[in-house]
């Protein structure tokens, strides 16, 4: 609690803070600037953990404990608060932050007076959003020795065989897990704000010069300089022993990686069109509520899910212990894929459903002539952002992984448990390219203003 706590209070800050400077003031490279601030998704905060031990190890300095663990957390997983504030700054308020500019109010009592009441309902999702993501954390924990819900899961189900425990640390974990998100639907509800023309024109922006420009440029770069720039200069310095990974064995697991990837982006996505389209053409409540159902997994934590299978994969088949495997992804990503494809139907109009069935077109032929067509832009976004994040998840793979069936992130982890990060190399140069990829499809939701 104390670290979801600290982690909550810098994180929430900083994408606030970058999610205001980036959004309404103006000073140089403000609009690269803003891009930058997608970067931290790139990385995963058990990578960057295992990159700065190394680079302690190098240079005589020891990357351990509870500060360390809020920095890196909050580094990670800020950028869920930063975008939805940026959304929040450009989309609503902007009459009334012009109209205190008339008046006279400066910056920051425009932003702690107007700006940050009218923007407190997203960024309580953001921060909610960012204490399920340090939940659901088990490699940085385990790393820097920092006890935690999940590696106590962990931990008294693999290492000491006490099923008893984990369960009751489970148990805890989803309740600390539904209690922030009754929170924070509440806190929406009671902090709800209405903003006349949202994103009818643009905020003028408060221009800095000289040295508080300067702050605001070296403000907005930390971030993505600590997330991606350490992790590439730890590359860079280890370059002469990259051969040290490349190996068969390196080949296999990169095929193995990017294989389940694929097949649970495309199982995730063919689970969230049946859902959210039989959602669209029939409105009963048995619907309604198993929609709802499947969209609250990504909320669960990585080890309690897969504590919840991990009985059933101790099969002796693997090919059952892998359907779990992906089940495990299934259960928890749908949310992205849904999330993808609810938000685009939503702005189909249902006149045009009542057009084509008006004109003899069943359902079957308006899914395939009207909906599907618009819906490849999404489609496509979130199968890449769930195939990421498929070769990204530690606690899920660590944990239900059949015998001898590693994959590139389970095998960072075990490389930096055993002090042989020079090996790991590559692994993390893959994983950081497809992060960054995903990042980047993410760029025109930070430029939209309707």
């Amino acid at each position: 609690l104390k670290l979801l706590a600290l982690t909550s209070f810098f994180g929430g800050g900083l994408g606030t803070l970058n999610g205001w400077l980036l959004s309404n003031c103006d000073f140089k490279f403000r609009r690269a600037l803003r891009i930058c601030q997608l970067i931290p998704l790139a990385a995963p905060a058990y990578l960057i953990t295992a990159v700065l031990q190394d680079l302690g190890s190098i240079f005589g300095y020891q990357i351990t404990g509870l500060w360390w663990g809020v920095l890196i957390l909050s580094i990670s997983t800020y950028p869920y608060v930063f975008i939805l504030a940026n959304e929040s700054f450009n989309k609503f308020g902007v009459n009334q932050i012009n109209a205190s500019r008339g008046l006279g109010v400066g910056p920051w009592r425009s932003f702690f007076k107007v700006a940050l009441p009218m923007a407190m309902p997203a960024l309580i999702t953001g921060i909610s959003l960012m204490c399920m993501e340090v939940m659901n954390e088990l490699g940085t924990f385990a790393l820097l020795n920092i006890p935690s819900i999940s590696t106590g899961i962990a931990e008294n189900w693999i290492i000491e065989g006490n099923p008893k425990s984990a369960i009751g640390l489970s148990l805890i974990a989803l309740l600390i897990i539904f209690t922030l998100i009754i929170f924070e639907k509440f806190s929406r509800r009671k902090s709800k704000r209405w903003s006349d023309n949202p994103a009818s024109q643009d905020s003028q922006g408060w221009k800095l010069n000289k040295f508080r420009a300067f702050l605001a440029i070296i403000f907005s770069l930390f971030p993505p300089i600590f997330s991606f720039g350490i992790p590439c200069f730890w590359v860079l310095l280890n370059i002469d022993q990259i051969q040290k990974g490349l190996s068969e064995e390196l080949i296999t697991l990169l095929l193995r990686t990017i294989s389940l990837g694929f097949i649970t982006a495309l199982i995730t996505m063919i689970f969230a069109l049946v859902l959210s389209l039989a959602n669209r053409a029939n409105k009963s409540l048995l619907l309604n509520l198993t929609s709802k159902l499947a969209g609250i997994g990504y909320a669960i934590p990585g080890t309690v899910l897969a504590l919840s299978l991990i009985s059933i994969s101790s099969s002796k088949f693997n090919f059952i212990a892998i359907c779990l495997l992906i089940w495990g992804y299934l259960v928890r990503f749908l949310t992205i894929s849904k999330g993808s494809i609810d938000s685009s139907l939503e702005r189909i109009s249902p006149s045009l459903d009542e057009a084509a069935l008006g004109l003899g077109e069943n359902w079957i032929g308006t899914i395939k002539r009207i909906h599907l067509p618009l819906l490849q832009g999404p489609i496509f976004v979130g199968s890449l952002l769930v195939f990421v994040d498929t070769i990204k998840e530690l606690p899920i793979t660590f944990l239900l992984r059949p015998f001898d069936f590693d994959t590139l992130s389970v095998r960072i982890y075990q490389y930096a448990g055993d002090e042989r990060m020079v090996e790991a190399i590559l692994p993390a140069i893959f994983i950081m390219a497809l992060g960054l990829i995903a990042s980047i499809t993410l760029i025109p939701s930070l430029e939209k203003k309707n």
